[in-house]
């Protein structure tokens, strides 16, 4: 079980990190969307880091669950229309 859960907090870590890279502020600058989007981004790359910090501390089950949040944030943001996200492929359910 532990093999299992290291594999998948690696695959989680990579996928968020890919989806930080893929997503881009959809609003324009000035406007209450657009700090939205950039809080939203704040709070996915925080929990990265926080996820990479646990994950050094061989706390895996909170540094999956870090990971997983920080793309839940990237995610809803996408669906509501903060970011700019591709539509195809593993990243985003939009």
């Amino acid at each position: 079980m532990a093999a299992d859960l290291e594999e998948k907090t690696d695959r989680y870590e990579g996928l968020l990190a890919e989806a930080l890279d893929a997503a881009s502020v959809a609003p324009p600058e000035g406007t209450p969307m657009h700090d939205a989007a950039l809080d939203c981004e704040e709070m996915a790359s925080s929990y990265l880091e926080d996820g990479r910090h646990f994950r050094d501390d061989d706390d895996l089950v909170n540094a999956l669950a870090s990971f997983s949040y920080g793309h839940a944030w990237l995610d809803a943001g996408a669906r509501i229309g903060l970011f700019d996200v591709p539509t195809e492929g593993h990243l985003f359910t939009v």
